[in-house]
Formats: C-alpha cells, structure tokens, sequence
C-alpha cells in the first residue's frame, strides 16, 4: 500500500494549521517556495496543475492568481502560471527540522 503525503500549512500571520493531501500538498508547496514568481507547469512539471489551484482555491479558500503567458518554440501558444496570494507557511518542515535536531 502506498503512503499518502500529507501537508501541513497555516495561512499567516494567524490562521489554524491545515492539512492537504498527496500532488495538492506538493502544488502547495511548490507555489510557497515560488513566492511572487509563481509556478508554470513548465518549470514545475506536474499532470494537473489547474486541478491542484482549483482544490487548493475551492477547499481551502487560498487565493491563486493566474497568468496567462505567451510562449514560443516549435509549439508556440500560451500557458499559467499561478502565483500564490495568500500569505501561507508551510509547517511540518519546521517540525521535521526541529525533529533532526534534538536526535
């Protein structure tokens, strides 16, 4: 059986710590490490990036802008990329960092 992923964030600078699950966690995660430069599916390759923004948006009421970009190239056309509006802080890295430390 194959271990979900589980993510644990807080929206800042007061909110209650949340969970989200499996490439909804990682998508998160992505666009916070991203900050003001967002996230496109061609620097972060992931099969659903609009399903991932639309959960993280509907479920957890996160707010995500989306930009439209032109790109070129043999198959010239456009693409997101989604920036994270909410001010959002992963915590379970500061909890595992913690963990390593006193071991």
């Amino acid at each position: 059986m194959t271990k979900r992923t589980i993510t644990t964030a807080r929206v800042l600078p007061d909110g209650r710590p949340f969970k989200v699950v499996g490439r909804f966690g990682w998508a998160l995660k992505c666009l916070v490490k991203a900050g003001n430069g967002g996230c496109t599916p061609i620097d972060h390759p992931g099969p659903r990036w609009s399903a991932y923004v639309h959960r993280l948006r509907k479920d957890y009421g996160l707010v995500i802008e989306t930009i439209n970009e032109s790109h070129g190239g043999p198959f010239p056309g456009s693409h997101a990329r989604y920036r994270l509006v909410t001010e959002t802080e992963i915590i379970e890295e500061a909890a595992d960092e913690a963990a390593k430390a006193a071991a």
